[in-house]
């Protein structure tokens, strides 16, 4: 039983408010953000109460490219960091997408309906590889170009814009920067599309993407191959060394350094009398040389990007390759799942607020699991279906696709059926599944054309003469005793009446045929 503690005030409240061995309330809870990055309560910027603009945390963006998203363009112009990037990419537009509706009420529906022909007008791919550069970037910003339909509003085009065109306030409120408005123009509600991914903390709107761990890979790939190429022309062509005697004048040295120099492009030079020439050829030892810089650089890039080196690289077997490309597709949906819930609970949601308040938002989502190999599908249905179960149509609809109907139409009936029926009540004798696997194939048509053939003559002595059928049975069936010559009787008759029935014939007339 609850126990209640009164207060000074003359209040009683429940004794679990309060705090265990005190003698005061529980706090009440705090709806304040106290954390912010304003009013200089971030002690990682420093003061930015007075700055319009938040600066992005990132020191390699701050201190290599003074903040400006130009720096990172010029990593996105690497050769291995555009095929990754754009290998990853690439196999999250290659995924079909799909809608589905928020609920089952015809109003939900109609809302997943209007979403997925939207998707279809603004060509949602396109869309979704120009917004999935904010992976590399940080974050990425889509303006929505609105439209009138009639009654409805529409999503005429979502236009994917620079990162470096926006910046972020103090209160993380997007801003778009000008040339008449350095500190950014304040921004219209659910007109922008954007979302911020990759850093570890919600301190910096601008997020942290791919660029920040590339930036140095492709810095020393740069520097190494200029490097390299001085590297192959001290190795093509040795360094010519030009030799003056301690009088010759600056007149005279300046003609042996020209001498110098047109050795490089002419085939024969004249230099004053009393200098000399010669080449220095370049000595090197050891196994170190700059393609294995380059080759180590490569790989880094395609790990920070890709995960992995085996699907950009040659060299590896296919095992190792298909694990690699298992931790590629974490990335894949990773990426599409990003790209999908921003556009939820942005654009989606704003749409079917405007057009269908009652309704609940549908959801747009990429298909990125493999489908299941039908042919292992198959193999085990079979299996199941011979330890004694058969499947239903609708699964094998739901499984291998419409278009299949059964053999033997629902609802129809046969002299096979029936003598369906009379087998089950009689023990399986050994070779049963093998003469059931001789009789695959045959069509109940076969089956029941056979059938009649064998039990007319029954049927008969079962019409003109049965007095004489418990013999005559007798006779056929030596083993079974008179019980069991019985039932079998009353089913002969039974099976020949019902048959008569389910063909539309009076019983008589059924026992004639």
């Amino acid at each position: 039983m609850a126990s209640y503690v009164p207060l000074k005030s003359g209040l009683v409240v429940p004794a679990e408010s309060f705090i265990e061995g005190g003698d005061q309330p529980a706090a009440r809870p705090e709806f304040r953000e106290i954390a912010t990055t304003r009013d200089g309560r971030d002690i990682t910027r420093g003061y930015v109460d007075s700055l319009p603009i938040l600066p992005p945390t990132d020191r390699v963006l701050q201190v290599r490219g003074g903040g400006s998203y130009e720096l990172y363009e010029e990593v996105l112009r690497d050769d291995q960091v555009a095929s990754t990037f754009n290998q990853r990419g690439l196999a999250v537009v290659s995924r079909e997408w799909e809608v589905k509706p928020g609920g089952d009420r015809p109003i939900d529906i109609a809302a997943a309906d209007f979403l997925e022909e939207t998707l279809k007008h603004i060509r949602f791919d396109a869309i979704t590889r120009k917004m999935l550069f904010g992976i590399f970037y940080g974050f990425a910003v889509g303006e929505c170009l609105w439209a009138r339909d009639g009654r409805f509003v529409v999503l005429d085009e979502i236009k994917v814009r620079k990162q470096r065109r926006f910046a972020f306030t103090p209160e993380s409120e997007l801003r778009l920067l000008t040339s008449s408005n350095p500190f950014g123009e304040p921004l219209p509600p659910r007109k922008f599309w954007a979302f911020a991914t990759g850093s570890d903390n919600d301190d910096d709107p601008y997020g942290l993407g791919l660029a920040h761990w590339l930036y140095w890979p492709v810095f020393f790939k740069r520097n190494g191959i200029k490097f390299w190429l001085i590297f192959l022309e001290k190795f093509g062509q040795p360094t010519a060394v030009g030799k003056y005697q301690g009088s010759a004048t600056a007149e005279e040295k300046t003609r042996l350094l020209q001498a110098l120099e047109a050795i490089m492009v002419d085939s024969g030079i004249t230099i004053p009398d009393g200098m000399a020439i010669e080449l220095l050829e370049a000595a090197r030892s050891g196994t170190a040389d700059y393609t294995s810089l380059y080759d180590r650089m490569n790989a880094a890039i395609s790990k920070v990007v890709v995960g992995q080196t085996m699907t950009t690289e040659d060299g590896s077997s296919r095992s190792q390759a298909e694990v690699h490309m298992d931790v590629r597709q974490d990335l894949v949906k990773a990426d599409a799942d990003l790209i999908c819930d921003s556009l939820n609970c942005g654009p989606v949601l704003w749409l079917t607020q405007w057009n269908f308040p009652d309704a609940m938002p549908p959801k747009v989502w990429r298909v990125i699991e493999e489908p299941e190999d039908l042919s292992k599908q198959a193999e085990r249905d079979k299996i199941i279906f011979e330890m004694g179960f058969r499947p239903s149509l609708q699964y094998i609809r739901d499984t291998y696709g419409e278009g299949w109907e059964p053999t033997q139409p629902e609802g129809s009936s046969s002299i096979g059926d029936a003598l369906t029926e009379f087998a089950e009540g009689l023990s399986r004798f050994p070779d049963q599944a093998t003469l059931e696997r001789a009789l695959d194939g045959l069509t109940d048509e076969a089956l029941q054309q056979q059938a009649e053939q064998l039990l007319k003559p029954i049927f008969r002595l079962a019409r003109d003469e049965p007095d004489q059928l418990l013999g005559r049975l007798a006779d056929t069936f030596p083993d079974i005793g008179d019980v069991e010559l019985q039932e079998l009787t009353a089913r002969v008759l039974f099976i020949a009446e019902t048959w008569g029935r389910l063909n539309g014939l009076p019983p008589q007339v059924a026992t004639d045929e």
